[in-house]
């Protein structure tokens, strides 16, 4: 009989409910300890609702404008999109600064200070989170002006990558790319009112899935394959995060796998880990028997988002044992677990019991 998968240590996907990139690590440092062997700094600040702050920099770009119709505003955020307005041409569109490498930095110079004070474990890495190019490009782009204007985002999104790299030893960094937008293009879900369209595909608007995780894996790969050696790596692959619900609730984990599948092949340094949510509702075998189908090269540590607060150990561990077969079948040995996305939006006086939370599944994971 095949042996069934341990469980082992904790991932947090970014965003974390506390006011300051110190407070963040501290949390998460004195009730996860050495489960975590990575912290990020929370998202503190203007990336508080992922990726509605890009517009900032948007708006610096010459050769852009707004698109002349009323303010959109979520979150404080106006999110109407830009376009072309013809003064420069669309090779020459230059990004400055996007903002993810002066939060970067700043944080980790917090982790540093608590680091050598004892607080957090030696040989604990600290976190940086960046979306995809795609997802602030699609937000923030006129749907015809989408395929000019994208290689430049995506070049500004590199930059950031190397001045991060730059500013932060090697071994003390990992870089994690978050995955949402993708999958409203795979499962051609409108979100904000927006119907995807595959301008990104070699027939645009193509919906076929093998076209469309053919091309966003390539996208990320671009980005992902700046990351320097030495730097641990992962993606998290996700359905979204509004009011603490996906946009759309996966079938099965069909599509996370084919993406992960695409992005193994892709990627040509090192995937440290791989994050994939779990529903709460779904502790069925057929949610996770396409897991059976990985193709995770041996440096890759799985981690599970199915750590829930509304059900607890309980439910963890019915999630747990429902996936194991599946991973043992994709030749896992162990896996981890998390959150189905960040926590940022939620109460920030469930933080600590949250994290707790996380260390008491693994406690019992190993009890049984």
């Amino acid at each position: 009989m095949t042996a069934l998968p341990a469980v082992r240590g904790a991932h947090l996907v970014g965003s974390i409910n506390q006011p300051t990139a110190a407070a963040t690590l501290r949390i998460v440092a004195e009730n996860l300890g050495t489960d975590a062997a990575r912290i990020p700094d929370g998202e503190v600040g203007e990336r508080f609702h992922w990726i509605l702050f890009q517009g900032a920099a948007f708006d610096a770009v010459a050769g852009l404008e707004r698109l002349p119709i009323d303010p959109i505003i979520i979150a404080g955020f106006d999110v109407r999109p830009f376009r072309l307005d013809g003064t420069v041409p669309a090779a020459e569109l230059e990004f400055g600064p996007l903002g993810y490498a002066d939060a970067a930095i700043a944080g980790f110079g917090e982790f540093l200070a608590l680091r050598d004070a004892g607080v957090i474990a030696p040989g604990t890495r600290f976190q940086v989170s960046l979306p995809s190019p795609l997802a602030p490009h699609t937000t923030f782009v006129a749907q015809d002006d989408k395929p000019a204007v994208y290689p430049a985002y995506a070049a500004a999104m590199e930059r950031e990558i190397a001045a991060i790299a730059a500013a932060i030893p090697a071994e003390d960094l990992a870089i994690q790319i978050d995955m949402a937008t993708e999958f409203s293009f795979v499962e051609q879900i409108s979100i904000g009112g927006k119907q995807p369209v595959t301008w990104f595909t070699a027939t645009p608007g193509d919906t076929s899935t093998a076209e469309i995780f053919a091309a966003v894996g390539a996208m990320a790969a671009a980005a992902a394959n700046q990351v320097p050696e030495g730097v641990e790596f992962g993606f998290h692959l996700c359905y979204g995060d509004i009011a603490e619900k996906h946009f759309v609730e996966p079938a099965d984990a069909g599509n996370l796998v084919a993406m992960a599948n695409v992005l193994a092949a892709a990627v040509t340094r090192p995937i440290n880990w791989l994050h994939l949510p779990v529903p709460i509702e779904r502790d069925d075998a057929a949610y996770f028997a396409p897991l059976t189908g990985l193709a995770l090269h041996p440096e890759t540590k799985l981690f599970l988002g199915l750590v829930h607060h509304e059900d607890g150990v309980e439910g963890a561990q019915r999630r747990i044992a429902t996936a194991q077969p599946a991973l043992a079948a994709a030749g896992l040995s162990e896996f981890g677990i998390g959150t189905e996305c960040g926590f940022g939006r939620g109460p920030t006086d469930r933080t600590a019991p949250l994290l707790q939370l996380h260390r008491e599944i693994i406690a019992a994971s190993h009890a049984g």
